[in-house]
């Protein structure tokens, strides 16, 4: 009876402990996307600038080449599959010190800090491997365009305009039909390219 009297007053503590790590598991679950695991754009863009603040870092955009096609011959399951798949290998290949989200449908983007210099043949050696055939299904497969900037090479700029020029370059690699990625030209932006590329279902 007296260990329980002595309990009794910690009790409210206990649900309140209770419930914050039930609260922070379901905040945490609503920042990732469901299909692929990766961080949502929200999640991403608030770990991206912190990454930012690195003047080695690199912005990666990453956009899965003929997706439509993927899911009118093999159906959209087989696309989800594709989707997850690349979204794997692009964690495995932006680690370690890197984060990738899922910006919407067939698109990703990544912020890498390149340590040592390397990052143009770990772009190219990704290139590759997300070109593979999908291990479970090995007719699905596809290749990635892949447009990259260095932060440093145009200080100043946020996240946002960043993200544009990687997009421009990774544009840029889509249409020139080469396999390979495209890093971003120095100097003014083109201007958007959005509304020109191929046609893509929304968010899985």
């Amino acid at each position: 009876m007296n260990t329980l009297a002595a309990l009794l007053p910690a009790l409210p503590a206990l649900g309140w402990a209770v419930h914050a790590r039930w609260l922070h598991s379901r905040l945490t679950t609503a920042r990732r996307d469901p299909l692929t695991g990766l961080w949502t754009r929200d999640a991403f863009t608030r770990r991206a600038r912190r990454l930012l603040r690195d003047p080695r870092a690199v912005v990666v955009l990453a956009d899965v080449d003929h997706f439509k096609q993927i899911n009118d011959t093999h159906g959209h399951a087989a696309g989800d599959v594709l989707l997850a798949t690349v979204a794997a290998r692009l964690a495995h290949g932006t680690t370690p010190g890197g984060v990738v989200g899922r910006l919407g449908g067939d698109e990703f983007a990544a912020v890498v800090i390149d340590r040592d210099g390397t990052m143009p043949d770990r772009l190219h050696t990704l290139t590759r491997v997300l070109a593979r055939p999908v291990d479970s299904t090995s007719e699905v497969h596809t290749t990635v365009s892949l447009g990259w900037v260095r932060a440093a090479d145009h200080p100043g700029e946020d996240l946002s305009v960043l993200l544009r020029r990687a997009d421009e370059a990774m544009y840029a690699a889509k249409r020139s039909g080469r396999s390979g990625p495209r890093r971003a030209r120095l100097g003014r932006l083109l201007g958007s390219v959005a509304g020109r590329r191929p046609g893509r279902r929304g968010a899985a």
